[in-house]
């Protein structure tokens, strides 16, 4: 039995978010998305490679959708009710309230009003929804005798989780897409620490570093009232639901503090309901909301109207919020051919745009002129100004994320490829776990981990009773306890797994003799062209400099320090080796009684030689 991450959808790209994970033989499905950017067969994950005879209820435990967007949803009607799974599904309450109004807000958009071919039906999405299990933050639920699941709170939009899956004594995240930092609307994401075989991470932003959100908010409404005061129009395509709350709480109040008297609309009848979910589901929103929600509900905007069509083409300055957000589609798009072409208004870009939409294109570049779908150019003199408001968590909140849950092994999901394995070696050297970054298609396998029992001698257990303190010099005090170092674990055939002192082991095994000592096969950061003599030098030079009275031997390929030996590693595969990649090894081991040392030189070979 293992663990078998097979990656559907958002492998190595942003979309179609589909991951299919099994856990000692029960198989889930993690997010059912569509690309926002595809409008051919790549707009589904390839879901015959789960099954060739589509026998999906025996091949899946279960579905959980993370939230709502498209991309992670959006597939999921067509899933159930054309390809005819009806197992057990899995969201929050607000997913469950949401989903149907995004899903059917899709559907008008791109069938009705741009007459392509109904993937699915209003009713598809009414009868998938009727199979959909609510479930409640931290709540545990046993989808059967083996599999347990548990949701936490993700921030990124309302009802978005993060979630813990458990079979025997295997257990992974799924974090589907988070945010480490709160904004007006939302808090941070939240999990408890757990014991992980498999953390799976979105990595939208994995190579971006946010400052303070301050001088960001100061710079888009500084340019939204620049445009308005000079007779524009500012166009903010958004989807319905979470970026255009938290940029209508920060105009609304500046249009207050500022008395400007210039109107902002909503574009869809879909906020409105947005807006009346988000009254009603306050406890998921930011504590900073919360406490305001007492005195006054922050989603009652006071300067935000409901847009009629037919003032597109009305005179005079405006703020209009359209969905969908990307311009990928709908009246977002309509409204940007026809105010595009006036160098007096203005298009705010409020996150991410995945590639194939308009919103990519204008990202990418300032380009004079756009192809939108049909085939049709657009004039684009107006201005284009990118608000880094994302509700995606960035690399520094998934290193700490990652940092805190400390999983056995990492997945990488939900980003560009480029910025991915940038972050995967980030991860590997400096929180030495493996890493993996698997494309559409891909499988990655890993061995779970399975608990024993195990009995415990009398001299071990007197051992842990008595402290064992142990204090060591450095900048400021160090005071470690020793007790647990001081155990061994031993498991002989046919006989039951036993926790001895080390001194006990001896004895126990009928040796003579015996010495316990740790081995590890460390990655060396090296430079490409530093050869193997050069490399033992470099070391030898910086364990001097380092370690105060240190007496080296060296030869070609292998070094030693007191007890420590470390040599060259030549293998493929290496006993002793946590990663494997394409990095320089060295293969260490030394004496338990010089446990201190060894770990000082494994961390400075660690460091950049």
């Amino acid at each position: 039995m293992g663990i078998d991450c097979l990656v559907l959808g958002a492998g190595q790209e942003i979309g179609k978010s589909c991951v299919v994970v099994t856990i000692n033989g029960k198989k889930i499905m993690f997010d059912c998305g569509m690309h926002m950017g595809c409008d051919d067969h790549n707009r589904y994950p390839d879901f015959s490679i789960i099954s060739k005879s589509g026998d999906f209820d025996n091949a899946i435990s279960c579905i959980i959708i993370t939230h709502f967007h498209m991309d992670h949803v959006g597939a999921l009607p067509y899933f159930t009710e054309v390809c005819g799974y009806n197992g057990p599904i899995y969201m929050s309450y607000p997913t469950k309230a949401l989903s149907p109004l995004m899903l059917e807000d899709y559907r008008r958009v791109m069938v009705d009003r741009r007459g392509e071919e109904e993937l699915f039906t209003t009713t598809h999405i009414a009868n998938c929804m009727k199979k959909v299990i609510a479930i409640d933050l931290k709540q545990t639920i046993q989808v059967d005798q083996d599999l347990q699941i548990r949701a936490y709170y993700a921030g990124h939009v309302l009802g978005a989780v993060m979630v813990y899956a458990k079979v025997g004594d295997a257990a992974i995240v799924y974090t589907g897409d988070y945010n480490m930092t709160t904004d007006r609307h939302l808090g941070a994401a939240k999990i408890d620490r757990l014991q992980l075989d498999l953390l799976i991470s979105e990595s939208t932003y994995a190579t971006t570093i946010r400052g303070s959100k301050y001088p960001r908010e100061r710079e888009f409404l500084q340019a939204v009232h620049k445009c308005v005061a000079g007779g524009g129009k500012a166009l903010i395509p958004s989807f319905a639901l979470g970026r255009a709350q938290e940029l209508c709480m920060l105009l609304d109040d500046y249009w207050e503090r500022m008395n400007i008297k210039v109107p902002i609309y909503f574009s869809s009848g879909l906020t409105i309901q947005a807006n009346m979910y988000y009254k009603m589901l306050i406890s998921w929103t930011s504590q900073n909301v919360k406490e305001k929600h007492s005195t006054h509900n922050p989603f009652d905007f006071k300067n935000v109207k409901d847009f009629d069509r037919s003032l597109i083409h009305a005179p005079g300055p405006c703020v209009l919020f359209a969905t969908p957000g990307m311009l990928c589609a709908g009246f977002s798009l309509e409204v940007f051919k026809h105010w595009a072409p006036s160098p007096l208004n203005l298009v705010a870009l409020p996150g991410y745009s995945v590639a194939g939409t308009v919103g990519h294109k204008l990202m990418s570049g300032k380009p004079t002129t756009v192809d939108l779908y049909n085939g049709t150019k657009v004039d684009v003199r107006c201005k284009i100004h990118q608000v880094a408001f994302s509700p995606h968590t960035d690399a520094k909140g998934i290193m700490d994320l990652t940092n805190f849950l400390s999983p056995k092994n990492v997945v990488l999901v939900h980003g560009e490829k480029p910025s991915m394995m940038s972050l995967k070696d980030k991860i590997t050297s400096e929180l030495d776990i493996p890493c993996f970054v698997p494309a559409n298609g891909e499988t990655v396998s890993f061995a779970s981990t399975t608990y024993i029992k195990a009995n415990a001698s009398d001299m071990f257990l007197k051992s842990c009773s008595n402290p064992n303190f142990k204090f060591s010099n450095s900048t400021q005090l160090r005071v470690t306890d020793q007790r647990t170092e001081d155990g061994v674990l031993v498991i002989e055939k046919s006989k039951k797994a036993k926790i001895v002192h080390q001194d006990e082991v001896s004895e126990v095994l009928h040796e003579k003799n015996h010495e316990v000592s740790l081995a590890y096969c460390c990655p060396v950061k090296a430079k490409e062209e530093t050869c193997d003599v050069d490399l033992i030098k470099h070391l030898s030079k910086k364990i001097l400099e380092t370690i105060s009275g240190a007496q080296i031997h060296e030869s070609e390929n292998c070094l030693q320090v007191g007890s420590f030996k470390g040599s060259l590693c030549l293998k493929e595969k290496c006993l002793h080796r946590r990663i494997n990649s394409e990095a320089v090894f060295l293969c260490c081991d030394w004496s338990v009684a010089e446990l201190e040392l060894g770990w000082e030189i494994i961390n400075l070979i660690k460091q950049k030689l």
